[in-house]
């Protein structure tokens, strides 16, 4: 099985914070030699809230950055 530590340096998608993050990448997928992109979620240790960062692990680019919206929250009850 295929590894690889890929350091990726991106800005938080919120905040604008200068983040960086080293990862270690394995399985079938990087064998095949495809240009996959992985997804890994990220949170800011300035504001908090968590990136989903898309890159490619074989080159270590940054395809995009995004805020990570939970889909799996319960609506609270408003007050009203």
């Amino acid at each position: 099985m295929m590894e690889l530590e890929v350091i990726l340096d991106f800005a938080c998608c919120s905040c604008r914070h200068d983040m960086g993050v080293t990862l270690h990448c394995a399985g079938k997928g990087l064998a095949e030699g495809t240009n996959g992109v992985a997804r890994v979620k990220i949170p800011c240790p300035n504001c908090g809230n968590v990136n989903q960062l898309y890159f490619e692990p074989l080159t270590g680019a940054v395809r995009h950055v995004a805020p990570f919206w939970d889909t799996c929250r319960v609506p609270e009850p408003s007050l009203n």
